[in-house]
This record gives C-alpha cells, sequence and structure tokens, in this order.
C-alpha cells in the first residue's frame, strides 16, 4: 500500500515563530500527507495577524511534500446555537467569517466546526440561529473555496448535531448549502449512539439517506474512551478504545471515503515519570494504519522514543 493510498494526517501545532512552517515540519515528520490545525488557541478567540503565519515559506514545502488537503479547526467555545446570550451572536458569526479568510489564507479547504448549543433552548431554535449564524458568516468572509465542515457530536450537554437529522436539518435551511459539508468523527457517532462497531454499513446507509454520503469532506479518526451511547466525547487512542483497531482501519480504508482527508484526534501519552510531559503517538499511528497492523506496545514505544 503506497503512502499516497492512504490520506492520513493529525491535529499539529500552529504555533510560536514558525506558526505554518512548525505545522508542514510535523506533519513531515509524522509521514503525513494532510493536516489539521487551530488557527490559534482552541478555548479561545484570540489571533495573531496572518502576516505572522509564515505562510510564504510554509507553501512551497506544502505544496512539495503534497500534504493536501489542509484541514481548520474552529475554536470550541464560538456557538451559534446560544439564543439566550444574542449579545454574544454577532461576535460569533464575525469570529467564524474571519477564520474562514484565514482558513482560505493558508490552503485550507474545510473548517471542521462544531454547530452548537442550545442550552435549554431546544433544539429548534437553536437550529434556527445556527443557520443564521452560518449564513451571516459565509457571506461576510467573501471567501469562494473554504468549506464549513459541520462535525457529527457525541450528544454531551445540549450539543446540536448528535443526530444525523440536525445535520440535514442545518445544510437544508441554508441559503448557502454548497459552502457546508460534514466532519465525521467516529468516536462522536458511536458515542452518539450510531454502532458503527457492529453496523458500520447499516450507519453509513443511514447516514447516507438522511444527509448524504457525498456531503463528508473530513474524517475525524479516534477510538472512543466510554463507547457506545455514552455522549462522553472522550477519545482513546486508536485500537485501545471501545471502537477497536479493526473498525477504525475499516473507516480509515472505506471506499468512499478514498479521497477524504482522515484526522487523528487521539490523546497524547502522559509520561509516567514526569505528570508535565506528554507525547505525539501519531506517526506510530498512522504506520499502524498503513501498514493495517495494530501495535499492542504503540504507548509503551512511544514512552520509549521519547526517553
Amino acid at each position: 500500500m503506497s503512502k499516497e493510498s492512504l490520506i492520513i494526517g493529525s491535529h499539529v501545532k500552529l504555533s510560536g515563530k514558525k506558526m505554518l512552517l512548525l505545522s508542514t515540519e510535523e506533519t513531515i515528520a509524522n509521514q503525513a500527507n494532510t493536516m489539521m490545525v487551530f488557527t490559534g488557541a482552541p478555548q479561545n478567540t484570540r489571533r495573531r495577524p496572518l502576516s505572522d503565519f509564515n505562510i510564504e515559506q510554509a507553501t512551497p514545502i506544502i505544496e512539495d511534500h503534497k500534504i493536501n488537503p489542509i484541514v481548520v479547526h474552529a475554536p470550541y467555545i464560538i456557538n451559534l446555537g446560544n439564543v439566550k446570550k444574542p449579545e454574544n451572536f454577532g461576535f460569533a458569526v464575525n469570529f467564524l467569517a474571519e477564520e474562514m479568510q484565514r482558513a482560505e489564507a493558508i490552503g485550507a479547504r474545510y473548517i471542521s466546526f462544531h454547530p452548537g448549543s442550545h442550552v435549554g433552548s431546544g433544539e429548534e431554535a437553536a437550529i434556527a440561529q445556527i443557520i443564521k449564524g452560518l449564513d451571516e458568516a459565509i457571506e461576510k468572509s467573501e471567501t469562494q473555496t473554504v468549506s464549513i465542515a459541520l462535525e457529527t457530536m457525541a450528544g454531551k450537554g445540549t450539543e446540536i448535531g448528535k443526530k444525523f437529522e440536525e445535520l440535514a436539518q442545518i445544510i437544508a435551511g441554508s441559503s448557502h448549502p454548497d459552502r457546508l459539508s460534514i466532519t465525521f468523527d467516529t468516536c462522536h457517532v458511536y458515542d452518539a449512539g450510531y454502532d458503527i462497531k457492529n453496523d458500520f454499513e447499516g450507519v453509513m446507509a443511514e447516514f447516507d439517506r438522511v444527509v448524504g454520503l457525498d456531503r463528508i469532506t473530513v474524517i475525524h479518526l479516534n477510538d472512543s474512551k466510554f463507547g457506545l451511547d455514552s455522549h462522553k466525547d472522550r477519545h482513546e487512542n486508536l485500537g485501545f478504545g471501545q471502537l477497536g483497531f479493526e473498525t477504525l482501519q475499516k473507516v480509515a480504508y472505506y471506499e468512499p471515503f478514498k479521497a477524504l482527508p482522515k484526522i487523528l484526534e487521539t490523546p497524547f501519552i502522559p509520561d509516567e515519570s514526569d505528570s508535565k510531559k506528554k507525547y505525539s503517538p501519531y506517526k506510530r499511528e498512522i504506520e499502524m494504519l498503513r501498514q493495517k497492523q495494530f501495535d499492542n506496545y504503540l504507548k509503551e514505544e512511544v514512552l520509549k522514543e521519547n526517553q
């Protein structure tokens, strides 16, 4: 199986002085051919100017190594679905529009986006406001190439997107459905109650009927710590959770997903001797997927490599 036959990568850092150069170097070191970045800290909306991103320096390296596509993940705290705090809506719309501009500037094609939470106001009110916010952000951004890839959610708290029907409703209600797509997160879907472990083909058929398989543009490939219908949203390393390596390998090599980026968001491995240290598993996990061989000693080997 050649490197190019599996489009696989992970979340990588975009920070420090190197910014996009750092993301690129980490992706190459992981022997990956796609990558996902946050344009700043995922827990806040503070963002550096694009002039700091080292786009001109990184772009030729990205092209030479055929790292494509690039995915941006929007910060977690943007909530278009909160109708209880209308004073926050305008800021969320403006930030998302600017995030689309940042994504387009670094060459990203997709923004993985948590649709939002209804915080007690109910799904219908939240979905209506999410549609309004997405439409306004798309129009304000004046971008041409970036798709907002609504993420399948685990159903933690009052999250929107735990049911395929909710995602379909957002797309159907939008004035710009051509700019909306789906990020299919394996952990989230399983935690939401869709049994992709024992009935993968059945779940795919249901998604195709409700939303359309052609709407999926990004795969988040994560194992699940707590499992089916848990609504916990706790990722686990590939093969070490409730989904298992066989299921995740099936998703990675599923023919309709062949041209899609598969992005790992699995946990870093903690150093038991130093609680402040933890290490990336991504190179090893990517290698496992390419070799189609589960490594039960992955965590120990990652720690040994970093001693």
